[in-house]
């Protein structure tokens, strides 16, 4: 694919690291000769200096040929602007880095009105993947759609569970929860499974429970209950306020330490059911009296990496919390490795990683109506667009659904829809996808093509 990136800075560099190895056609644009020099020598890119707010400068940059723009600047609204130029300039795909959180509220809006594929806020993501961390700590992996409001949940059967010998079609009944088991990863063989799959001890399980029910889940089949009630947030920026939100939502107290009284009140009033403190995070006397030793999640999150290393290490030796530490920079990466400083949290690699997720979706859809794209084992999970089709409105039973696909969830103006047979789909709903085939580029490609071939 041909893709401008605008903005070098460290989100720009690891995107352009990223996806140069990967073998795309990178045009760097930046207003410094020595990022961009830097850049060009170390990979296989060209470059333009100067604004993306231009449209000679983008023109330069070869923005009529190209696939997509990716505004990835310090400034949202340079951001913005550049991704609206090159849409009006040649049509292509847009992502801008917005960080603004009042630009967040308006993420639908903006993303309409300016024809963006994607806007992507750094600390909301990060947020995010840091909250499912704390929600899930017994999960082996969790993969988001629908914008996060979507999680397909992996986690392992243990030894002795009630899932053991019990067949699909007997987990809602015998468990008395609302669970859709999308697939099963056993020695090195993956299944989509229907209502008489006997599942096993060690399976790996993919499972979409609701919100609500998901801690009674993990009970009941056996899984440690290590639900975190409790996390203490030092510093209160950007990701603290978006994390403290999620974390209260899912009913986790939380405690944030912040040193600027202006942004403790600013807190108070944005997040009136966490407790806020005014004082300096890295006081040791402090953190003992805000209940350090009894908190089980601790989250350093201040502007300072080396405060951040420090505040881990301090927690990790006097308290029995899962820890949490953000490092912006990647220098002494081995180093950084090799201390006990928990789940080591990257905002600008997040915001990259994110972005390139979405690229190979847009790669693999060639076009089409793909939104996200995770891989599994031996498997794929992806979000498709329903669009005007002759089989909207149809009930699922009387789909022409292929036999290694499972449709696992609509998502339907934000409302989550476990799907069941007499469930229709409608445009403009997106559709959560398992398929042991791999390589599915459109909605269309789930049905039987001779069934295709009959309604055409």
């Amino acid at each position: 694919m041909r893709i401008i990136i605008v903005g070098c800075g460290k989100v720009g560099s690891a995107l352009a690291e990223q996806l140069a190895a990967e073998g795309h056609d990178l045009t760097l644009v930046d207003l410094s000769d020595r990022r961009l020099d830097e850049l060009v020598s170390a990979l296989d890119v060209s470059s333009v200096r100067g604004s993306g707010t231009s449209y000679s400068v983008l023109r330069d940059a070869g923005v009529k040929e190209a696939d997509l723009l990716i505004a990835a600047t310090t400034h949202d609204e340079i951001n913005l602007l550049s991704c609206l130029i090159a849409r009006k300039a040649s049509g292509c795909h847009t992502i801008a880095r917005v960080r603004d959180p009042e630009y967040v509220a308006e993420v639908g809006f903006l993303r309409d009105e300016l024809g963006l594929s994607m806007l992507i806020n750094p600390e909301l993501s990060t947020a995010r993947v840091v909250s499912r961390l704390i929600r899930f700590p017994s999960a082996i992996r969790v993969s988001t759609f629908a914008k996060g409001r979507i999680e397909l949940i992996d986690v392992r059967i243990p030894v002795g569970s009630r899932l053991d010998g019990m067949a699909v079609c007997e987990v809602n009944t015998m468990l008395r929860v609302g669970v859709l088991l999308c697939m099963v990863h056993r020695a090195g063989e993956t299944f989509i499974p229907k209502g008489d799959f006997i599942l096993q001890e060690g399976d790996d399980i993919t499972v979409i429970v609701p919100p609500r029910e998901q801690a009674y889940f993990f009970e009941a089949i056996g899984i440690p209950n290590d639900h975190i009630g409790s996390a203490m947030l030092i510093g209160g920026g950007k990701i603290s306020f978006f994390l403290a939100g999620m974390l209260l939502d899912a009913g986790i107290s939380v405690k944030i330490i912040e040193n600027r009284l202006e942004r403790c009140e600013q807190l108070s009033e944005l997040l009136p059911g966490a407790t806020i403190i005014h004082g300096d995070g890295t006081d040791r006397d402090l953190l003992d009296e805000e209940g350090l030793g009894s908190c089980e999640a601790f989250v350093a999150l201040t502007g300072m990496d080396e405060e951040n290393i420090l505040l881990a290490l301090h927690a990790g030796k006097h308290s029995h919390a899962r820890t949490f530490t953000k490092i912006n920079r990647v220098n002494f990466e081995e180093v950084i490795a090799g201390l006990p400083l928990g789940v080591v949290i990257r905002p600008k690699q997040t915001t990259a990683d994110l972005i390139s997720q979405y690229i190979r979706a847009m790669q693999n859809s060639m076009g089409s109506n793909v939104e996200t794209l995770h891989k599994l084992q031996g498997a794929e999970a992806l979000e498709f667009r329903v669009a005007a089709h002759h089989l909207t409105g149809v009930p699922l039973q009387d789909m022409p659904i292929r036999p290694d696909v499972l449709l696992c969830c609509i998502n339907r103006k934000g409302k989550r829809i476990l799907p069941r047979g007499q469930d229709v789909l409608r445009e403009d709903d997106t559709v959560i996808v398992v398929s042991t085939q791999t390589g599915m580029k459109d909605l269309q490609d789930i049905f039987l093509k001779d069934a295709e071939g009959a309604d055409a």
